[in-house]
This record gives C-alpha cells, sequence and structure tokens, in this order.
C-alpha cells in the first residue's frame, strides 16, 4: 500500500477511513501523539518513540487502549505493509468518544496510527529560521494535540520563505515550533532544559549521546536570541531531522563555523539512523 491507516483495529488507506464526530479531538483536540521514521520497513527508535506517547498520556490522564508490546507489534504489522522504502510513522490517542462535555469519563482512549510515504531530511539541508515569542502553555512537555500556536507559528514562518520558527520568552530560546534546538559555540552544545517550556526530543537525546562520543560538552540552560549571531553553528534536531544546521535566524546569518563538527555529528547521527533499519 502507499498509505495506510488505522483507527482502534480497522485498517485501511487514509482516504477510506472515517472517524467519529463525538471522538473529543473533534472537539478539543484532546488527546497526545509522537512520530518516527520507518527505512526498510524498519521503524527507527521505535520503543523510545512509544515510551514518550504513554508518558505524555500519562500526564494528562489518557488511557492508551493497548499495552506497549502490543502498540508496538501494531505498528510493525502496518509499516511491513507499505511499499515505499522510508515512511512517516504518526501515533495519537485521543481521550475517546462521547457527547461534547468538557469533563471526560476516563474510558480508554481512541487509537489512530498513519503511515505515509516521506523521507528523512537530507544533511545537506540547511535551515531558514524566524524567531517568535512563545505564547503557548506549560505543557509543552506533553506532547499534545493542542497545536495551534506552533501552526501558526510555522505558517508565520512558511510565509517568510523559511523553514521554522524558533519560540523565545523575553529573549530566552525554547525550541522550534516542531523541533528542538541547539548552540554550539568553543565545542560547547548549549540545549533547552527538559521541563514544562519544551518536548523532550528522541532526536535531541540522539544528539547529546552523539556529543559525548565525540568529546563536546553539553550544558542544559537555555541561550539568548542575541547569543545566535556569534555562535559557531545552530542546530535544528527531530524525529525526522537528526542534526540541520542553521544558516539564518530573522534574515541574519548565523553559524557555519565548525563545519567539520557538524558533519562528525551527522556522520554519527545518520549512520546509527542507517544502521538500524538496514
Amino acid at each position: 500500500m502507499k498509505n495506510i491507516a488505522f483507527y482502534n483495529g480497522i485498517t485501511g488507506s487514509l482516504e477510506s477511513m472515517h472517524i467519529p464526530m463525538c471522538d473529543r479531538v473533534c472537539f478539543f483536540g484532546d488527546g497526545v501523539y509522537d512520530a518516527c521514521y520507518s527505512r526498510n520497513r524498519k521503524t527507527f527508535t521505535l520503543d523510545e518513540h512509544v515510551d514518550r506517547l504513554y508518558k505524555s498520556a500519562e500526564l494528562v490522564n489518557i488511557t492508551i487502549p493497548l499495552p506497549k508490546h502490543e502498540l508496538i507489534s501494531t505498528v510493525i504489522s502496518l509499516v511491513e505493509q507499505c511499499d515505499r522504502d522510508e515512511h512517516f510513522v504518526y501515533v495519537q490517542v485521543t481521550r475517546g468518544t462521547a457527547p461534547r462535555n468538557h469533563v471526560f469519563d476516563g474510558k480508554k482512549g481512541n487509537l489512530w496510527i498513519t503511515v505515509t510515504p516521506k523521507n528523512v531530511t537530507p544533511p545537506t539541508k540547511r535551515f531558514k529560521l524566524i524567531s517568535v515569542p512563545d505564547k503557548r502553555y506549560n505543557f509543552c512537555n506533553v506532547k499534545t494535540l493542542n497545536l495551534l500556536p506552533n501552526v501558526l507559528a510555522a505558517q508565520q514562518a512558511h510565509s517568510q520563505d523559511c523553514d521554522e520558527a524558533v519560540f523565545h520568552i523575553n529573549g530566552k530560546v525554547t525550541e522550534c515550533a516542531h523541533s528542538n534546538i541547539h548552540l554550539l559555540k568553543n565545542n560547547v552544545l548549549y540545549t533547552s532544559p527538559c521541563d514544562d517550556k519544551i518536548l523532550e526530543g528522541i532526536a535531541r537525546r540522539h544528539l547529546i549521546n552523539a556529543c559525548s562520543f565525540l568529546g563536546i560538552d553539553v550544558i542544559e540552560e537555555r541561550f539568548d536570541l542575541c547569543d545566535i549571531p556569534t555562535c559557531d553553528e545552530l542546530y535544528v534536531t527531530s524525529a525526522g531531522t537528526f542534526c540541520s544546521p542553521v544558516s539564518s535566524v530573522d534574515g541574519k546569518f548565523c553559524g557555519g563555523k565548525n563545519p567539520t563538527l557538524t558533519h562528525a555529528l551527522q556522520d554519527f547521527l545518520y549512520s546509527e539512523f542507517i544502521n538500524e533499519t538496514r
């Protein structure tokens, strides 16, 4: 199949699936999600993404209808049915189906899975960013479906021919609309701490591991927007973007001062992806 969709045990193409109007996602965006990539019908870092999905669900009292091992097996089975080499694997759980009411009843959630053709970001890609004030809320550490501020920021970046929007609170950088962001200076990587202002990215975790392997110190603290023009490199990471350097923020050039280290990090991270999805 070119693409595949799954909803509470029903499988078909994306175009053929139907979702009940009273799924709470329709009224409240009431759910959590996670996403990763597959290659050669093998899904990269699937266990880590499923662990984070269950953590997000627990933090907002959503009951996932399958135990972890069954969910993992379901994802693997769906990926094996798709035709292309690389896919975007998306899993979400909504709070369930019920007439519209802010109060919820604690029943098991609804499980959605989609597998669609998409390649990971190539290492040659350099990102252009814009900066926007972070007007979100204190659930950024939960991969919730309530993404309106992220959607608006991403659209603003797209309208300015940029790839991402980087959020900041009074000049302190948090993360991007759908990525984590990291600053390299003097062989030290600075990245936001894992609090309620950012999502703890799986790719972020792997970048930190790569830094440890290559002898790069990591400091988990927020850097300032004003630090960006003098940085050695600025990196964006996400499930399908393992370590992409940034070329500009708000139209001003940045980074590009340590391509050797950038290539070393990329070699480590892309090799990990290739080796685990052979």
